[in-house]
């Protein structure tokens, strides 16, 4: 799963944790996927790369985690409606785990449990995805004049790859340092960052 927010947690209303319901989360995704260019764009590129995805692709779930989002192999997108409140927060997770997807579908070795090849994801989505957007950094208290962006793609690479139960903080530190240069670069399906 893509850390995709440094949530806190607190209590919510009706008996959901600190996010939404997810009747509003399911509301949110379908909103994303019928109006969110990114995400459009990004459905269209996975299936022009031979891995057509519908509807159920994207499932809802009450996560443990702090994060906003996963992507599960054989079974699609998650979204954790307890870590999301915003339409902006679920058109950025729904954009970082459709990039995990794409780079799952584009690439027919990848392997989860590597490292390298999770660290290089991470980066591909953490940089592609908008997470990493000025505002959500000021957001987040990260006011960095120089760098900030690439500061923060690597913040959030090793938060994800950290949470692999393959990789320690330092195999992660690692394999993000030795695919950095490759993967920061590689914006495919996109011709640049969006």
């Amino acid at each position: 799963m893509g850390a995709m927010d440094d949530a806190t947690s607190a209590s919510g209303r009706d008996g959901y944790p600190a996010g939404t319901t997810p009747e509003n989360c399911q509301r949110m995704i379908s909103l994303s996927l019928s109006r969110n260019p990114t995400v459009k764009f990004l459905r269209e590129a996975l299936t022009k790369s031979g891995c057509p995805i519908d509807e159920k692709f994207f499932k809802i779930e009450q996560c443990s985690m702090k994060v906003a989002g996963g992507f599960k192999q054989d079974e699609g997108v998650v979204i954790c409606s307890n870590n999301v409140t915003h339409q902006e927060e679920v058109d950025v997770a729904l954009t970082h785990e459709l990039l995990h997807a794409y780079d799952h579908c584009r690439a027919a070795n990848l392997d989860w449990s590597n490292c390298e090849h999770h660290a290089c994801s991470e980066i591909r989505a953490a940089n592609l995805s908008g997470d990493c957007a000025w505002k959500r950094e000021l957001l987040r208290g990260n006011t960095n004049i120089q760098k900030q962006h690439q500061i923060c793609v690597r913040r959030r690479a090793l938060i994800s790859v950290g949470l692999n139960p393959n990789c320690s903080m330092l195999r992660a530190t690692s394999a993000i340092d030795r695919v950095w240069n490759t993967c920061y670069n590689d914006t495919q399906p996109f011709d640049r960052v969006p």
